[in-house]
């Protein structure tokens, strides 16, 4: 283990001149703790955002399971440590990347929540004035898509896995059973939705002050007792408890008595999907990247081809140019987002013109070098054509066998819908925020639809940014990346696989270096806080840019194999909390 080249703040001035601005680790000291990076020759690499999902991890490898089963222990310790960003109330993706006689084979698993039978395009609109109404999708009854976590893990593991499911599940129903110190983030998080965890009395069960009426603070203890009898009974009895047997039952007398929309149908017929996974060529390097329904790998692609053939290493990472150019790339991502990206199985998304080098660089072409384009001067792409959460999370897996998981989950915003399924600890995702409510309408990270390709259709899954994201050379995967932080994720991983595959920074630094984000509407780049360097802001704004100082919200998990040494390594953002190990 080490620590990171540039130090963060003690060292700043010197990365300074060379173009590395580390962001400053919200919550944290200045100096970076070694947790953060580790490196090993041999063995398996893990990159997770949090110290019990990595500890989790290696030890189900220690019981002689492979990354898959490694996959599922931190997956279901995530739902526990971080119930305000994921958990069995939610879903996500899974890229997993399976090395072959034949080189790689990869695999796109989408376990993502669906909206129910009853659902439609006008539920959260109100009638009489005929727009939106964003709290609808948000909060409360309406909000929550069929789960699919638990089913999507299932299936997972049963394809690919090596110790038996029950096991698995151990190390997560040991941690909601003695609880945890709330850390800084989590805290956090508990006292921003106080007040929707308040009006839920189950919720207010597990969050608050058992004495006082409050949310828990930090270094306060957390125990999931109900969490951890959920655990259980999917640990002996599968996913069918969840979707048919004494989960379920649960979960729709919650429907009866809250007034979900989630029934008896749509528990049943909940299906994983195995989806065919986008790939393209960049710089020498194969990058595979998750499809629709989530638009990260799309659009992630379609900027990587659109600024392949310009000098980008020759004018500097955060020159002017550079970055103007790869703020446009991510502005016509998202007008093109807007008007064809949805669920494939309602809506055709001319995926494959989308992620062309002819039509990356058609855009490149467009792009004038000396001024910014307004909104209105970028249109969606010429085809035919027939948003989510800041804290999602993400972790990544690497042998040294080359076998390597990518995987995004999510109960979308904070606490998802603030509603806790009564006895299991479970709470509910207010994934239906990621479907468009109206061609005006924006989603909590001000995503816009110009098109109805995302509008709520039953049983209909709504659209991500989550990028899952894997990068292979030479037959070998050789890097697994990804990040929470909605429509933010396509473009904070983008962004590492620049830094590191064409300004060649160190995999530590390339996630650390500060960041950018353009996303069509509202028409502005907004950029890490704090480090970006006046000077470049001045001249970005010289050129018509506006610029907005933010926190992009992304926590950047990678993993990397060398090509020559077939050591490993495992980067977990400094940005916050999580941890990075490398063991034999």
């Amino acid at each position: 283990m080490r620590k990171l080249q540039c130090t963060l703040v003690l060292l700043v001035a010197s990365c300074a001149h060379q173009g590395l601005v580390p962001a400053t680790p919200y919550g944290r000291s200045a100096d970076l703790n070694s947790s953060y990076e580790a490196k090993g020759a041999g063995g398996v690499a893990v990159a997770t955002q949090g110290r019990y999902a990595t500890d989790a991890a290696f030890e189900i490898l220690r019981r002689g399971g492979n990354i898959v089963d490694a996959a599922v222990a931190v997956s279901m310790v995530q739902a526990v440590e971080r119930p305000h960003s994921t958990g069995l109330g939610g879903g996500g993706f899974v890229l997993w990347g399976k090395k072959t006689a034949a080189g790689g084979k990869v695999e796109a698993w989408d376990f993502r929540e669906r909206a129910p039978l009853a659902a439609h395009s006008k539920m959260f609109i109100d009638l009489k004035s005929g727009k939106a109404v964003p709290e609808l999708s948000r909060y409360g009854r309406l909000a929550s898509g069929v789960p699919g976590m638990v089913a999507g893990l299932y299936e997972f593991h049963r394809a690919n896995g090596k110790l038996p499911w029950k096991e698995l599940l151990s190390p997560a129903i040991r941690l909601a059973q003695d609880g945890f110190e709330v850390n800084p983030e989590l805290a956090s998080a508990l006292e921003g939705k106080s007040d929707i965890l308040g009006a839920n009395a189950a919720a207010r069960a597990i969050f608050f002050h058992p004495r006082e009426p409050r949310v828990l603070k930090e270094g306060e203890r957390l125990v999931q007792s109900d969490l951890a009898s959920t655990l259980k009974v999917i640990a002996g009895e599968g996913k069918d408890t969840f979707y048919k047997g004494s989960i379920a039952k649960k979960i729709l007398e919650e429907a009866r008595l809250s007034r979900l929309l989630i029934t008896r149908s749509d528990l049943h017929r909940y299906k994983v999907k195995l989806r065919p996974v986008l790939q393209s060529e960049f710089r020498g390097s194969t990058i595979y990247s998750m499809p629709p329904p989530s638009s990260g790998g799309v659009h992630l692609l379609q900027i990587l081809n659109t600024v392949e053939r310009a000098p980008l290493e020759k004018w500097g990472i955060l020159d002017s140019r550079s970055v103007h150019l790869v703020a446009s790339a991510m502005q016509q991502a998202f007008a093109d987002r807007a008007q064809f990206l949805g669920d494939p199985d309602f809506v055709k998304v001319p995926v494959a013109e989308l992620i062309s080098k002819e039509y990356a660089y058609s855009v490149q072409e467009k792009i004038p070098l000396d001024r910014a384009r307004p909104v209105s001067e970028v249109r969606a792409a010429p085809f035919r054509a027939p948003v989510e959460s800041d804290d999602t999370i993400h972790f990544s897996i690497m042998d040294s066998e080359g076998n390597a998981v990518s995987s995004t989950q999510t109960i979308n915003g904070h606490f998802g819908s603030g509603i806790v399924v009564r006895g299991t600890g479970i709470l509910l995702n207010n994934e239906m925020d990621d479907f468009a409510a109206s061609l005006s309408g924006a989603n909590l990270f001000g995503a816009v639809a110009s098109s109805r390709a995302n509008f709520v259709e039953p049983g209909k899954t709504p659209l991500s940014s989550m990028s899952p994201t894997l990068v292979e050379k030479e037959g070998r995967f050789v890097m697994a990346l990804g990040s929470p932080s909605g429509t933010r994720i396509l473009t904070c991983v983008t962004q590492v696989l620049l830094n590191r595959l064409v300004f060649g920074l160190s995999p530590a630094q390339s996630v650390a270096q500060i960041r950018y984000h353009q996303q069509w509407q509202p028409d502005q780049i907004q950029v890490d806080e704090p480090g970006f360097p006046a000077e470049l802001k001045g001249r970005l704004e010289k050129l018509g840019h506006k610029v907005d100082t933010t926190n992009l919200g992304c926590r950047v998990q990678l993993v990397e194999r060398d090509t020559e040494s077939s050591s490993l390594t495992a980067v977990s953002d400094i940005r916050a909390e999580g941890s990075a190990r490398v063991e034999r």
